[in-house]
């Protein structure tokens, strides 16, 4: 008995080390992509190609390099002066507008949720003899996921009248590094820990943000901000603590859920502060969208091809046409779940999306339990509580503050209480 412990000892501590060997394995696809494009950004700065430059290619490389460097207001005005015009329509028509908000975002992401979870824990081809295999290349996953929400993009740019594109287009290309680790250690994760586990860590990633925000953006916060911050961290260690690792049989796989988690937070707060950056520049949400997703299909695809991984996950999807149409519906429910974030926020403000998405996260762990069985317990489910009563108590605060703002005279400045 003591031998077999050992063996599985092993092989979970091989297994550990499997994601950090995938994970370097990825960094040194993407970076023979990052590389020579950074030299010869670097090369045309040099020889001031702006100036010197002629020929067919000077405005892809003018675009590509330089952008047109004009800066506009943030989206968060362009959107306001949008919520503005939307209050002259009719009380009905914004109550149909908002319930097709709510529904379309709640049906993108739960069911996305679900079959995330059902992609990177279940077996495919399973019979009575044949255990059946997991799929275990997350990198495909968000090439799908990528490859299509570029495509809508594309699309919607094409059939509608954006702006002049203003920002050098490899600066998208950070933004949509981070973002793919980001989704790859979301996936990844889902092999070490639960599902509610990895929702309620998601909602704690206020905390990282705010850190990054003052790093990155030089942002200072109010008072309630670190309150909420704080709140979260409590519930989340007691939804932690309380849950016993009944499916995880050491300490490796728990370990490597908690790094996964943390690579999640941390890129994914990145993102979010550098594509905030990135709005001063003339564009729109869904022009943020199109070229994120350009450089996340370019990485993801030479990283596959890199890899040989592409034709591996194809063999896959073509043995299991089930894992095939998870796969697809998957991407789209994340493609169209990006318009909708877009389409909410401009009608409706980051108030309201803030709160359509936190009911959909206490949704999400609700159908995870229902369907996949995860137990919680009393002073768990107390922890999910307190999260989520601190992320409403976050969006409630920063509606008064902001109609304290509006309600003051020009150039006075509010005066916190202590």
């Amino acid at each position: 008995m003591a031998a077999n412990e050992v063996v599985s000892a092993a092989l979970q501590d091989s297994w550990g080390d499997f994601w950090l060997f995938r994970f370097f394995l990825n960094a040194a696809g993407y970076a023979s992509i990052m590389v020579p494009g950074f030299l010869l950004i670097q090369y045309f700065k040099r020889k001031n190609y702006l100036e010197t430059g002629r020929g067919i290619c000077f405005p892809v490389i003018k675009s590509c390099v330089f952008g047109s460097e004009a800066k506009s207001a943030h989206p968060d005005d362009v959107s306001l002066a949008a919520r503005n015009e939307t209050m002259e329509s009719s009380t009905a028509q914004q109550i149909l507008k908002l319930l097709f908000c709510a529904a379309g975002l709640q049906a993108s992401y739960l069911t996305w949720g679900v079959l995330q979870e059902r992609v990177m824990t279940r077996t495919y081809g399973a019979t009575e003899t044949d255990p059946g295999e997991k799929f275990k290349d997350s990198q495909f996953l968000v090439f799908m996921n990528r490859i299509l929400a570029f495509t809508v993009a594309g699309l919607y740019c094409a059939l509608t009248k954006q702006p002049r594109h203003g920002a050098p287009m490899y600066k998208y290309s950070f933004a949509s590094l981070s973002n793919i680790l980001s989704s790859w250690c979301q996936y990844e994760a889902l092999k070490y820990i639960s599902f509610p586990t990895q929702v309620l860590a998601k909602a704690s990633k206020v905390i990282p943000v705010m850190l990054m925000g003052k790093l990155v953006s030089r942002k200072s916060y109010e008072y309630w901000e670190y309150l909420t911050a704080v709140l979260i961290s409590v519930g989340v260690s007691m939804f932690l603590l309380s849950s016993a690792p009944t499916k995880h049989l050491s300490t490796v796989t728990t370990f490597s859920g908690v790094v996964l988690l943390a690579g999640y937070i941390v890129f994914d707060s990145f993102t979010s502060n550098w594509q905030d950056a990135l709005f001063t520049y003339k564009m729109s949400p869904v022009q943020m969208m199109f070229g994120v997703n350009v450089f996340s299909c370019l990485f993801t695809m030479g990283s596959l091809l890199e890899q040989g991984a592409l034709l591996e996950s194809a063999r896959f999807m073509a043995r299991h046409s089930e894992f095939a149409a998870h796969a697809m519906l998957l991407s789209i429910c994340s493609a169209f779940g990006q318009l909708f974030i877009f389409y909410t926020i401009n009608q409706f403000g980051a108030a309201v999306f803030t709160i359509i998405m936190t009911l959909r996260q206490a949704f999400a762990i609700l159908l995870s339990c229902l369907i996949y069985g995860h137990a919680i317990t009393v002073v768990g489910g107390l922890g999910v509580a307190v999260v989520f009563m601190a992320l409403f108590l976050r969006v409630y605060a920063r509606s008064r503050m902001k109609k304290r703002s509006k309600k003051l005279p020009a150039g006075e400045v509010p005066v916190q209480k202590v």
